[in-house]
């Protein structure tokens, strides 16, 4: 049976690889050591041959990809524990940054990412939210591709140039609010998130690859600088989650998962969450399991995540938990009533006594049955246990299977070229009407002007000629569009993202 040594105490304590996507939970105070616990089960599923993603938030998670080191300490914790065949060896790793500094650019479109998440990012408010609705519903509806903030920014010009024409077919358009999404545009941008928009996209084949030796690769993304960000951080984590939710097909039950997810710093997916965005990340974390994904979370607190989430995770590690303050101390109590119960161990007591590398574990067992809470030590990693070097980072990322493939950003036709191609021509029959005037010709009566222009700009982005092409260019982005008796209109799924989209 296909299983991960987690670590032991009265007994061994294996993570079932058939019950790696029914999620888990690593949690504990700083320094108790969860990054550890994060590296096992990550080099655990990559001998598997299970890809895995996580965040590297502190810069300690990168010594994966580098054989570690043999001391009497980890001597001494392989004869307690009694691991056979343990060996240094490194992982099989690929770095991702979103800035690209420290791994391979990671990129979306705006179309792609959708309205909810961006509304989250931009900490937009609700009447503002509703503006950028709009503005993904006019975008869809006509298939104008969005693939950076220049096309979202001429997207919301064109709002405001004819925002009474916009505002009879789709809802009230306000100038002010409008402008307050400029401004946290360029809020964003001055962040670097504008480097996240754009192409080449990030394709999920890319996170689910093995190595020449059939292990699992583990996707590692730099945030050390991205969690100073965190509502950025915590919506592409988001995005990418709903993108596997979306694309991903139904599998049911499978005797490993297909790729593991590892949320680093769950709190901040959750920090002044809107209730309907959270219902939805329920949502996913609920039916995820179905297409092969399992979904870890790793945070100080259980209470961390929400009840409704905390309820589907079968796999816990609990790292040491410090009651000096109230919450604190209801921390530990939720962490104590969601462990099955050990005759043997007094859960809320032990739970402040544990030191460092020792966890309280609960994994599934066979028939997907909960083992009652055992007292482990947790092994060790057999990689490097902290930061790697400059050098070593670009040798790795020297040998990465992408390489190449992401690092040069292009920008072709998409909805800024559009909306300018139509300015232009709106300017060129203007001037064209004045010429012939100076010239001493007839001219167009004054007041039918301004109609046949915006005509004209009506049939640039409403006309059905313009429609389909425009239709054909989105599917050329690896958009789907979904025909029907109406036209074609870009699908979104849960969490805003388009429905389906080929990768």
């Amino acid at each position: 049976m296909s299983e991960i040594l987690i670590g032991k105490g009265d007994v061994p304590v294996h993570l079932l690889a058939k019950y790696g996507n029914r999620h888990g939970l690593i949690a504990g105070a700083t320094g108790t050591g969860k990054s550890v616990s994060l590296m096992v089960l990550a080099e655990g599923f990559s001998r598997l041959g299970v890809p895995v993603f996580m965040a590297d938030v502190k810069g300690d998670i990168a010594g994966l990809s580098v054989a570690g080191t043999m001391n009497e300490r980890i001597g001494q914790r392989i004869a307690q524990i009694g691991i056979d065949g343990y060996v240094n060896e490194a992982s099989p790793v690929v770095f991702w940054d979103l800035y690209g500094k420290q791994g391979h650019p990671v990129r979306t479109t705006v179309s792609e990412m959708g309205p909810t998440l961006l509304n989250r990012i931009l900490e937009l408010n609700e009447v503002q939210s509703g503006i950028l609705d709009i503005a993904f519903k006019l975008a869809d509806d006509q298939g104008l591709l969005l693939l950076d903030l220049d096309d979202l920014r001429a997207l919301l010009g064109y709002l405001t140039e004819n925002k009474a024409e916009i505002s009879k077919n789709y809802g009230l358009v306000s100038a002010t609010s409008v402008a307050a999404i400029h401004r946290a545009l360029l809020r964003l941008e001055q962040e670097g998130g504008e480097m996240f928009f754009g192409e080449p996209a990030l394709q999920l084949s890319d996170l689910m690859r093995q190595d020449m030796s059939g292990r699992g690769i583990i996707n590692l993304l730099a945030a050390d600088q991205l969690i100073l960000k965190p509502r950025l951080y915590s919506s592409f984590l988001l995005w990418l989650l709903s993108e596997l939710f979306e694309t991903l097909p139904e599998v049911g039950d499978l005797a490993q998962p297909k790729l593991v997810f590892i949320f680093d710093e769950a709190h901040l997916l959750f920090d002044d969450c809107p209730p309907s965005l959270q219902q939805r990340i329920e949502q996913v974390v609920r039916l995820i399991r179905s297409k092969g994904v399992g979904v870890y979370f790793c945070s100080q607190n259980p209470d961390d995540v929400p009840d409704v989430i905390l309820g589907q995770l079968g796999n816990r590690i609990q790292h040491a938990l410090r009651a000096y303050t109230p919450r604190d101390q209801k921390a530990v109590r939720t962490a104590a009533e969601t462990f099955v119960p050990n005759p043997k161990l007094d859960v809320a007591r032990v739970i402040s006594e544990l030191a460092v590398g020792e966890a309280l574990t609960s994994m599934l067992l066979d028939k997907g049955i909960p083992m009652p809470v055992e007292r482990a030590y947790i092994c060790p990693p057999r990689s490097r246990m902290g930061a790697i070097t400059p050098e070593e980072r670009a040798a790795v990322r020297s040998r990465s299977p992408v390489s190449g493939k992401y690092d040069t950003a292009v920008n072709r036709e998409s909805a800024f070229e559009m909306l300018a191609a139509s300015a232009l021509e709106k300017t060129g029959a203007a001037d064209q009407g004045n010429t012939e005037a100076a010239n001493g010709k007839t001219a167009k009566p004054a007041a039918k002007a301004p109609v046949e222009e915006q005509s004209k700009l009506s049939e640039f982005l409403w006309g059905t000629k313009r429609r389909q092409g425009a239709i054909e260019a989105a599917a050329k982005s690896a958009t789907r569009t979904v025909a029907n008796g109406l036209g074609r209109q870009i699908l979104r799924g849960v969490l805003g993202g388009i429905f389906g989209g080929k990768r």
